[in-house]
Formats: structure tokens, C-alpha cells, sequence
């Protein structure tokens, strides 16, 4: 079921306890919903998902055309609906939708379906409508945003940026209106969102559990009692939810007579400039966002700490340069472009103010026009419902991505106890890397890494249908029916297609890989700038990993074993974090490590055998400790390419002296071996072997 149905109340969004930037930031979509969406990130267990579907019940009902599957209005209907046109007649009068949106939806579920063989033999556009229909002139919920694959991310930009969708087949094509307020929740920890996506939602909000006791039984003893009755639950704040309704939509009112000044928004372009965000997009909605705050607060007046809050609901997102920045912004850094651009429109006479404001001049009661009203004090003291107060902004601190010291202090000596570990070191500058895939044709998630039969791409051959039909073969279609025209009694120019001449394009594209590092932090590694380089290039394999949309993992060796640091996950922000905190030291166990890898890869390959592993080694290829330490890392190198895994090899040995220990661990893996220089896409040294080139030498010389 996608489309909610109130067959059982939903949790009240007045009873939600705590998570101020969050109400607030749906709230005020629920105002202004040109203000485009919220993105809520979080950890799980969070009520993220509750207050989102909270939601729905507040937003005002719309009027719709009697009959029509996409939600045209009365006053204004669709030219282009196909439904249409619409004749003078009944309207039906019906709550806001909320759409949810499945991370494993298809293409067709997402945008609708045509009936190609009746298009074919009736010329019939016989159109199923998708949740883009369905969520048109609502809400279109997306849980696990950041998990949704590629093409339908694709498809929910188009329609966001065009308020429309388009739906083409071999060129019979549908369009129909899909305007709708986007709402998506996600947890950091399962990786992060495509720019693109990132910067279509409105504002965005960071929710994490409260560590406060009372706040936390507050919200068991209400989420108890919910469950043990939810309707007698509802009907107790029944009439705080009546309240806030009519509270958004006297807002919505006021919200046309809202004055934005000049001097507001010099503050706002002032502020998008000086935290350096792309594009205008930030701009506007910076300026809708403290439009609907004024309106909130009942006020048709924008004022200084409206485009305060609009800045940090609107920009922490779109300020990011790389996944391993984390998103936020500097408040100290706010304030003071505020107060430098704040404040020196409005006089008469049009004179500019030599000095910038100081404390602020306006009145500070909770009159009209004054300061908004105070924070609730907590979840039962409120006399007003929880949620109707402009909630005051947390103070907030903005990570900072890790960086690449460049330390000339002697390095310290291992501390006593700790078997010669080192404390860890930073990593040099990301660069560029070359692009390593894993060799044949793969049938995994669609990503940007190895060749794959995927549903988009370039069309190489025709099959049968395999279940509903995918992408048509127009041609060869037709020359499956055409052989059967005359026993079907073909009559005009029709061509009489049977279910059984369909074909389906078979495509090739790119699949996301599971790229394993399997990382060296012996002691043979620890010096500092050597192993500032090799987690420098580790890094930036990971960032390739998230351009490419892979998942990835981290095991580590060192000492006495190996240990599984990142399990495999879609967060490469996570795996930079454990990266960065990496100490080094001791032996060198290479065999653990190795088999290590094995028994991940074995699990993963049990829980997604269509998604194709790559092992990449960054080691010098030393092997110590234990008895006859380099015998078994041959072993455990020739169990993983006996089972066909794919690896690089990336050769971290240093000096002027090298025993080329990395290129015999390549070969003992029929993988490819790279040192960190040619591990570089803009590297002038010799050309780098592909892992199928390499498999390739390794048979050829097997068979010699």
C-alpha cells in the first residue's frame, strides 16, 4: 500500500515530543509549500518517519474533478490530462494525499504504465497512472531517500523541476501535471544523497534522540499509550490538532500580504554569498522560507531573525562540497554577515546607514510585530499544543571535514603496552583516481562502474519478456508479428500484435560494485608520511566508490589479526571516519586479512549475489608473523581467486630498494597491481593495466 488510508489515526503531530527544527520545517511547508520540501536526516528511532506522516492530517483538503485520476482542480483543470477534457460537473472534496514511495519501486509503478500491445494494435493510449499521479497536489513521501536508485531519482528530478511527468514508449507518450511537496527522511549512516537530489528539497533538518530522561519517558509513556488505543489517543488531542490546523491556515492567509524588504533580502543574498553555495536556488528558497516564518508568526513583516532561521533550514545541505564534509553552518559566521548587511534600507528619505545595526531597535515583546513566542518549556508545560510555538534553533556546531595535516614534528615513540602502535596520522589531499572494474558483464543495481546488463543504457539485443515488460524493442517486435499477419486475418493498416510477439531491449549500462579495502597499517606502513600518502589514496577510492554508487567495506591488519572496521555499507562518509581515526603498528598479518575478506564477501555474496565484489589490497606486500606467515598469505591469495573475486592491488613499498612483494600478491590473486602514483586518473606513467587485462596475462601464461 502506497497511498495512506486513515483506517487507523495517525500518531497526532501535536503529540510528537521535542524535535523543534523538524516540526517547524514542516510547518512551514505546510504554510508555503513553494518553499520545496523538507530532507530529514537522522539517526534510526527517531520518529522521523511518524512525524512526516503526521503531517497529512493538517494540510487543508483540496477540491478535485469528480472521476479524474490526477487530482485536477475544478477552477483550473489540465489541458493536457489524460483524463481530460473535463466537463462542468461534480467535485469531490477530499483530504490531502501523502504517497509513499518504495525504495524498490520500478519505473512504471513510479511514473505509470502504457498498454503497449494495445497501443501497437488499437492506437489506443491506454495509461495506468503512477504515484506521481497520485501524489499530485499532495505529498510524495520518499523514506530511505538516499537508497532509492539512480533512474528514479532521475525521474523525480524531471518532475520536480517541471512539475510534470512525461511518460514515452517507442514514441507513444503521456504527459500529465505532478506538482507535489517532497519529503524524505534518511539515515546518514546508509549513505549519502546525489547533489542533485540533495539540492531539490526546500530545507533540511538534522533529528537525533533526546539525552534528556524526561523528554525520553515523555515519549515512551505517549507512544504506549497510542498503541494500547490509538483512536482514544487521537480523540485526547483532537482539539490541539484543530488549533494548529486553523493556525496554518490563518498563515496561509496572511502569507500574500507578507512584505519582504530590501534590507531582508541583502541579508539573504549577502548570506548565500558569503557561505559560497551554488546556484540561486538557495537564494529564493531562502527568501520563501522566511516569508512563511513571518507569516508562522503571524506578521507581515520579514525580520532579521526570520532570515536567520530561513539560513539555517535552508543552506547546511547545499553548502557541502564533498560526501566527507559534514553538512552545517557556522552560526558565529551568520551572525556577523547578518549584522554587517542588516538593517539600512528602510529609511524615507533613501539614505544608506554609514554603520551597520547593533542591538536590535525593534520592539521585543509578544505583541504584534514583536519578538515570536517563547519556546515550549517541555512536553507537558505548554499551555499552548506542542508544535504552535516558532521553536528557538538549538545551538548547533559545524564538523569539519577531515584534513591533510602536514605535521614536521619528530614523530612521537610508541607508548608503553601498546605493541608498537602509533597514534594515527591525516591523510594527504584527495585526488582523482582511475576507474577499476571488475571484468564480464554483470546483472547487478544500476551504478557507474562495471559493465552490466541494466534497465538503462545502450540497447544491444532483444529477449522475451521476462514478467511485466520493461523497454519495448520496437523492431524486434514487429518482425516477431510480422510473419503472423496474414493467419491473424490482418484487415488495414493495423498491425495485429499477440502478447506473445512482444520483446523487451535488452541493455547494457553500469552496475555499483562491492569495493572491499582490505588496508595494511603495520609497521612496515607506519611511517607518518607514508601512511599519510596511503590513506590519502584510500580516500580517494572512496570517494570514487560514492561517485560511482558503490557499496563499500574496510578491514584492516595489523598486530596479531584482522579486524572488519567498516561492514559493508553504502556511507562513505562513515568509512573516511574510520579511516582517519586508523592507527598503525606491529606485524604484518597479510594471510588474516585476507581471509578476512574472504568470509565478508562469502556473507555479502549470500545476502546479494547479484552485486559483484572487488577486493582492493592496499598493502607493500609483506607478510610477518606467525608460523610461515608468507606461505599462508599465498594460500589465502589463491582461495580468493579460485572463487573468482576480482582485486587491485595497491603497491605502497617505498624507497630506492624495492622486492615488488605487492606484484607477487597481484599475481597470486589474478588481479592487477598499481603503485599510488599510476593509482591516479591524471598520471603520465606507464599506462595501467585493467583487472581483465591482467586476468587475461595470468591465463595466457598458465597456458604457456
Amino acid at each position: 500500500m502506497t497511498t495512506v488510508h486513515n483506517t487507523t489515526p495517525q500518531y497526532p503531530f501535536t503529540a510528537v515530543v521535542g524535535m523543534d527544527d523538524l516540526r517547524l520545517a514542516l510547518l512551514l511547508n505546510a504554510v508555503s509549500p513553494a518553499v520545496g520540501g523538507v530532507l530529514v536526516r537522522g539517526e534510526k528511532g527517531t520518529a522521523k518517519s511518524t512525524a512526516v506522516r503526521a503531517l497529512s492530517a493538517l494540510m487543508p483538503a483540496v477540491d478535485v474533478v469528480g472521476g479524474c485520476r490526477f487530482a485536477c482542480a475544478p477552477a483550473a483543470p489540465d489541458p493536457g490530462c489524460p483524463d481530460g477534457p473535463h466537463e462542468p460537473g461534480a467535485v469531490e472534496h477530499r483530504p490531502t494525499r501523502m504517497v509513499e514511495l518504495p525504495v524498490g519501486a520500478s519505473e512504471d509503478r513510479l511514473v505509470g504504465a502504457l498498454d503497449i500491445e494495445r497501443a501497437l494494435s488499437e492506437g489506443v493510449k491506454a495509461f495506468e497512472p503512477g504515484l506521481l499521479a497520485d501524489a499530485h497536489r499532495g505529498i510524495l513521501y520518499v523514506d530511505e531517500v538516499n537508497l532509492l536508485h539512480d533512474h528514479l531519482v532521475d525521474l523525480l528530478l524531471d518532475a520536480a523541476a517541471m512539475g510534470a511527468s512525461y511518460v514515452e514508449r517507442e514514441g507513444v507518450s503521456v504527459r500529465h501535471a505532478a506538482r507535489f511537496l517532497l519529503v524524505g527522511t534518511m539515515n546518514p549512516e546508509e549513505g549519502e544523497l546525489r547533489p542533485q537530489l540533495l539540492d531539490r528539497f526546500g530545507l533540511t533538518v538534522e533529528v537525533a534522540a533526546s539525552r534528556e530522561p524526561e523528554q525520553r519517558v515523555e515519549v515512551v509513556r505517549r507512544r504506549l499509550a497510542y498503541d494500547a488505543d490509538p483512536a482514544g489517543f487521537a480523540a485526547r488531542w483532537a482539539a490541539e490538532e484543530e488549533a494548529l490546523r486553523g493556525r496554518i491556515g490563518a498563515a496561509r492567509e496572511l502569507l500574500a500580504s507578507v512584505v519582504l524588504g530590501d534590507a531582508a533580502l541583502r541579508q539573504i543574498a549577502a548570506t548565500c554569498a558569503a557561505f559560497e553555495v551554488d546556484g540561486m536556488r538557495a537564494d529564493i528558497v531562502m527568501a520563501r522560507t522566511a516569508t512563511a516564518l513571518a507569516a508562522w508568526a503571524g506578521r507581515t513583516d520579514v525580520e532579521e531573525e526570520d532570515v536567520r532561521q530561513a539560513a539555517l533550514l535552508a543552506l547546511p545541505h547545499r553548502r557541502r562540497r564533498n560526501p566527507f564534509d559534514a553538512p552545517g553552518l557556522d552560526e558565529d559566521k551568520l551572525d556577523r554577515t547578518l549584522e554587517e548587511f542588516g538593517g539600512a534600507d528602510e529609511s524615507a528619505d533613501g539614505e544608506d546607514d554609514p554603520e551597520p545595526d547593533g542591538p536590535d531597535d525593534g520592539p521585543d515583546g509578544g505583541g504584534p510585530g514583536g519578538a515570536p513566542p517563547p519556546r515550549e518549556g517541555g512536553p507537558q508545560e505548554s499551555p499552548q499544543p506542542p508544535g504552535t510555538e516558532l521553536p528557538h534553533q538549538q545551538e548547533r556546531e559545524a564538523p569539519q571535514a577531515p584534513e591533510a595535516p602536514e605535521k614536521s614534528e619528530p614523530e612521537p615513540r610508541p607508548q608503553a603496552g601498546a605493541a608498537g602502535e602509533r597514534p594515527a596520522v591525516g591523510a594527504t589531499e584527495p585526488f582523482r583516481t582511475r576507474r577499476l572494474d571488475v571484468p564480464g558483464l554483470g546483472e547487478g543495481a544500476d551504478g557507474r562502474r562495471s559493465r552490466a546488463r541494466t534497465a538503462h543504457g545502450r540497447t544491444t539485443g532483444a529477449r522475451r519478456p521476462r514478467g511485466a515488460l520493461g523497454k519495448l524493442h520496437l523492431a524486434a517486435t514487429v518482425q516477431a508479428a510480422a510473419p503472423h499477419q496474414h493467419a491473424r486475418g490482418r484487415r488495414g493498416s493495423g498491425l495485429v500484435v499477440r502478447r506473445d510477439d512482444l520483446r523487451e531491449a535488452v541493455r547494457e549500462g553500469r552496475e555499483g560494485n562491492l569495493v572491499l579495502f582490505v588496508v595494511d597499517a603495520s609497521g612496515s606502513m607506519a611511517a607518518r608520511k607514508r601512511m599519510s600518502a596511503v590513506k590519502g589514496a584510500v580516500l580517494s577510492l572512496l570517494l570514487d566508490a560514492y561517485q560511482r554508487r558503490d557499496k563499500i567495506g574496510m578491514i584492516t591488519f595489523r598486530g596479531a589479526g584482522a579486524d572488519l572496521a567498516l561492514p559493508p555499507t553504502s556511507s562513505v562518509e562513515a568509512g573516511a571516519a574510520r579511516l582517519e581515526q586508523l592507527p598503525t603498528g606491529g606485524r604484518t598479518p597479510l594471510s588474516e586479512g585476507l581471509l578476512r575478506a574472504h568470509e565478508v564477501l562469502r556473507v555479502e555474496r549470500m545476502r546479494d549475489a547479484s552485486r559483484r565484489p572487488l577486493l582492493v589490497v592496499v598493502t607493500d606486500g609483506r607478510a610477518t608473523g606467525g608460523p610461515d606467515p608468507v606461505a599462508r598469505a599465498t594460500r589465502a591469495a589463491r582461495l580468493l581467486a579460485a572463487e573468482g573475486t576480482a582485486s587491485v592491488v595497491v603497491d605502497c613499498e617505498a624507497g630506492p630498494v624495492r622486492l615488488g612483494l605487492a606484484g607477487e600478491l597481484a599475481r597470486e590473486l589474478q588481479g592487477t597491481a598499481v603503485t599510488l602514483d599510476e593509482l591516479r586518473a591524471d598520471s603520465v606513467s606507464a599506462l595501467v593495466r585493467t583487472v581483465q587485462g591482467n586476468r587475461t596475462d595470468h591465463a595466457n601464461r598458465k597456458a604457456a
